[in-house]
């Protein structure tokens, strides 16, 4: 990915220069002029890839390095002397717009609005972990992981997963790094409510009391573990809280237990607590592997996307046939494509999870989509059937038309048939409010699961249309 923005900032900001006068063999003497601008591009070739993928902001040391050796190597390409030389002149102005292109580029990434809104998510993000977890562990307490608190992790990592990168990798990167450390602080705490292991009494075995101690290291480790997650503690290192708990995964190990099954029970479950900690220690250099926060190229990603192609060929079917009066049924293949995002591995990526919940989304509205047309195909109205309960039926009849042009909407929200298609659905939402079941409960289910429909089609379409991207 590096490559092809370094690429598409060559093709933008200018070719290689050629030298003019070179010739093969030495048989001419190359032009200090040029051979100085031929090192600047070589520099500016090593540069290139730095920049583009650097992800932080302009007040972090490496992008005021970068800025620093660009801009000087613009001072020197200004500082070339072309003598009046048209083909020195055209090559010193490329070598200074590639460099331009380089320090525009660093900088529109690190301002970018979508970059600001990842800092912010973040710093709301170590607000929130250090009131929760951290600062009750420095007063001497133990932190109390309430719901609230999960709830409310919960929240900010899909909220960072709606942040818009536009595919530039920068952006991508930071993103993927704010939502693997959130991600590990929401297992470390999740993790705490759910393991819950209780100490032994002393009195039980002569190696209960050590074990019992390092249950209480575990616990001040996964507050410093969450501060280290979150950037809250400037004095401790990954490292160096990766070595305390393997020394004490060793002290355990070495602990004789006598066969008592119920001490070496214990001695397990708080080894699985010091493991659980452990495989969030190496984050310090997540992100650097394209392959994790570029998932275009991601496994489950192409399963995904393979599995949304063949439910864009199926209800592509569907709404041919259902424009002839027949009714493709699709139904078993629609619940095996279900079946097999069920089966693919997100790795407690959100943005897998968030791409999966998606395209089972796709698939249930092609799925409800065959429901209601069948219904109302099958439909066969008693004379004596209410009128309210009719009335209700004609609203579905109307929903399942809108929701054909809603499968294949392709728009977006500022496109005027948007606008028509949500104008149409809540007329059919207020059509359905004016129906007065009078004490009619067949009515009244019919209508309430109407309503639902409705509004599951409303939300679909908003789906479609929110630029949503992985």
């Amino acid at each position: 990915m590096c490559a092809k923005v370094f690429g598409a900032l060559k093709s933008l900001f200018g070719k290689p220069f050629d030298g003019g006068k070179r010739m093969d063999n030495g048989s001419q003497q190359q032009h200090p002029a040029m051979n100085r601008l031929y090192e600047v591009q070589g520099e500016v070739q090593s540069l290139g890839p730095q920049v583009c993928t650097f992800s932080g902001l302009k007040n972090e040391r490496e992008y005021r390095r970068l800025e620093r050796e660009l801009t000087q190597l613009l001072l020197e390409v200004d500082q070339v002397d072309t003598e009046g030389r048209a083909d020195l002149q055209g090559a010193r102005k490329r070598a200074a717009q590639e460099v331009e292109g380089l320090l525009r580029y660093l900088e529109e990434n690190a301002t970018h609005p979508s970059r600001l809104a990842i800092e912010e998510l973040s710093r709301e993000a170590q607000r929130l972990v250090e009131q929760g977890v951290v600062e009750p562990q420095q007063a001497g307490g133990t932190a109390e992981i309430s719901d609230e608190l999960v709830d409310a992790v919960q929240e900010l990592i899909l909220r960072l997963t709606q942040v818009k990168t536009g595919g530039r990798v920068p952006l991508r990167k930071a993103r993927y790094r704010a939502l693997t450390r959130l991600c590990a602080v929401q297992d470390v705490i999740e993790g705490r409510t759910r393991q819950q292991t209780l100490p032994l009494s002393e009195d039980t075995h002569v190696a209960v009391q050590r074990i019992n101690q390092v249950m209480v290291q575990v616990s001040g480790a996964r507050s410093q573990l969450v501060a280290l997650l979150m950037g809250l503690s400037g004095r401790d290192s990954c490292a160096h809280l990766s070595r305390v708990l393997t020394e004490l995964l060793v002290e355990l190990d070495a602990l004789d237990v006598s066969g008592n099954a119920a001490v070496r029970n214990y001695r397990k479950q708080v080894v699985e607590e010091i493991n659980s900690l452990l495989k969030h220690l190496d984050l310090e250099g997540e992100g650097d592997d394209t392959r994790r926060y570029d998932l275009g190229q991601n496994d489950s990603i192409r399963q995904i996307e393979a599995v949304r192609g063949r439910v864009g060929q199926l209800q592509g079917e569907v709404l041919r046939h259902c424009g002839v009066g027949d009714l493709f049924r699709p139904k078993p293949e629609l619940q095996s494509l279900l079946t097999h995002l069920d089966q693919v591995d997100t790795a407690r990526n959100p943005c897998i999870r968030e791409a999966r919940r998606r395209a089972v989304l796709e698939v249930q509205a092609v799925i409800t989509f065959l429901d209601l047309r069948e219904a109302l195909i099958c439909r066969q109205p008693s004379p004596n059937e209410p009128s309210q309960h009719r009335a209700v039926w004609i609203v579905l009849g109307s929903l399942s038309d809108l929701q054909a042009q809603v499968l294949c909407f392709n728009g977006k929200q500022a496109d005027k048939s948007y606008r028509l298609l949500e104008e149409l659905l809540t007329k059919q939402l207020l059509a359905l409010d004016a129906v007065d079941p009078q004490g009619d409960e067949m009515t009244k289910v019919a209508r309430k699961q109407a309503v639902k429909f409705a509004q599951n089609i409303l939300s679909f379409l908003d789906m479609k249309t929110d630029e949503w991207e992985y």
